[in-house]
């Protein structure tokens, strides 16, 4: 057996309730197969660290069905507001999900594919991922998880051998099919197609899945999985702004109610505290800015709601929604004293101290990695001017929540703003050198290293 027999736990749940919520559909016939990444440090997570190459290509290239999982793959259906315009065409257009396991902590996990061809939701489109495109959700992936945004995971990327016309990209470019591992592929969009068809038997079957098998709840009250989907999407607001990070897309199609941030198009980091900076081209209305984020993601989960209003009253609803600010004020928090690398103190000391943070950001224009990098520990360099006066005595008393002893303090801190992406892509444009990205995310993981908690002490 190729899977590792110790880790590989194969689970099927998805088959319940896939009479309404996928289709079953087949992978593209690639003319290549080239393996350029693949993630053994997550892939030991569920079992598949020990797979050849050639395995490895086999089931996460040509989806030859793991063992025990799903017995093919499910392209899911979904609606969802785009720009917050309704559109009842969607779905997996250009993906689907081929396995589900148990990891190693117990949680369910999933394997989705991008760029593994055309679907019954691929509305003209071919279906495929640009090469590029997949090198670029590596670097968002591995980057967002240093940073403890919870994200989908770049399982595996390879090369599929064919030339593919885009209009935001030079053409003819390469074509690539990437697996992503996340945690669950269900989106606010799939709530939103039950609703619009007045399925409220699906409604009700979707929902005690939800809560079964991501929130380890037995009930099959709306009213709680709103909840739950509240809290967790205020935390990744909230991380996200810590990180620095514009999704750029936050449509209610691309909002996992895992509260999993995953599906990386025309994402940014910022490279100073700009609240009005945003990462695709086509928002002109800046409606997915960087400080609008929890408001976008806010009014997303406000879409959910409306959809459980199927089988659930207002009321309640409308109060379970009150959770999500309540929430992003605690997250916003936590997220930057972890990223500063400070153990909180007392909750009106900790606001005080992130506000004047964010300000001195804003004042500063400081390029936002490096200040992160200087302070972390919960100090500000002698070398840095009175604008940080007011800062430096209140992060003073605050104690680190790790020791600076990691050799990555003895570097530069590690960024993602998008010329390093141009660059990091170019020598695999130009001459098929991949060096720079593996050394890239080499580099990431010793930042997440750092960056991490410390273990529990024996």
């Amino acid at each position: 057996m190729p899977v590792s027999p110790q880790a590989y736990r194969p689970a099927q749940p998805l088959t319940a309730i896939a009479d309404f919520l996928a289709d079953p559909v087949a992978p593209a016939d690639f003319p290549q197969t080239i393996l350029r990444f693949r993630n053994d440090r997550a892939a030991a997570e569920i079992g598949l660290e020990t797979l050849t190459d050639d395995e490895w290509i086999a089931h996460l290239g040509r989806f030859a069905p793991l063992p025990d999982t799903l017995p093919g793959p499910l392209a899911l259906r979904y609606h969802g507001h785009q720009f917050r315009q309704y559109n009842s065409d969607l779905g997996d257009g250009r993906g689907f999900t081929f396995a589900q396991m148990h990891a190693v902590d117990g949680r369910l996990l999933e394997l989705g594919t991008k760029g593994s061809g055309q679907t019954p939701y691929s509305r003209f489109g071919d279906g495929r991922l640009t090469l590029k495109g997949g090198v670029r959700e590596i670097l968002a992936t591995e980057m967002l998880e240093a940073l403890n945004v919870p994200t989908s995971r770049t399982l595996s990327l390879i090369e599929t051998g064919e030339a593919l016309h885009r209009g935001d990209e030079p053409s003819p470019t390469r074509s690539a099919v990437m697996v992503r591992m996340s945690h669950g592929h269900i989106r606010i969009g799939s709530f939103q197609r039950l609703a619009f068809e007045r399925d409220e038997a699906g409604m009700a079957r979707l929902v005690a899945y939800v809560l079964r098998h991501f929130y380890d709840d037995a009930s099959d009250d709306p009213v709680r999985l709103l909840s739950f989907v509240a809290e967790r999407t205020a935390t990744l607001a909230a991380r996200y702004m810590a990180a620095g990070f514009v999704h750029g897309v936050l449509n209610s199609d691309n909002i996992n109610v895992t509260g999993e941030s995953f599906d990386y198009g025309p994402w940014r980091f910022a490279p100073r505290w700009d609240p009005e900076f945003t990462a695709a081209y086509f928002d002109q209305s800046g409606l997915y800015a960087l400080s609008r984020q929890p408001e976008a993601v806010l009014w997303d989960v406000m879409q959910l709601a409306s959809s459980l209003r199927l089988i659930a009253e207002s009321e309640p609803l409308i109060a379970a929604l009150d959770g999500f600010a309540a929430r992003y004020q605690v997250a916003i928090v936590e997220a930057v004293l972890w990223r500063l690398g400070i153990v909180p103190r007392e909750a009106t000391e900790d606001r005080a101290l992130v506000q004047t943070f964010e300000r001195t950001l804003r004042d500063s224009q400081a390029p936002l990695d490096q200040v992160y990098f200087d302070l972390f520990g919960g100090r500000v360099p002698e070398h840095y001017d009175e604008t940080w006066h007011a800062l430096r005595d209140l992060i003073e008393p605050y104690a680190p929540r790790r020791a600076r002893n990691h050799a990555y303090w003895q570097g530069a801190p590690e960024s993602m703003l998008i010329e390093e992406v141009e660059a990091i892509w170019a020598p695999i444009a130009e001459r098929d050198d991949w060096t720079m990205l593996h050394d890239k995310v080499a580099r990431i993981r010793a930042m997440r290293e750092a960056l991490a908690d410390a273990p529990p002490a024996a």
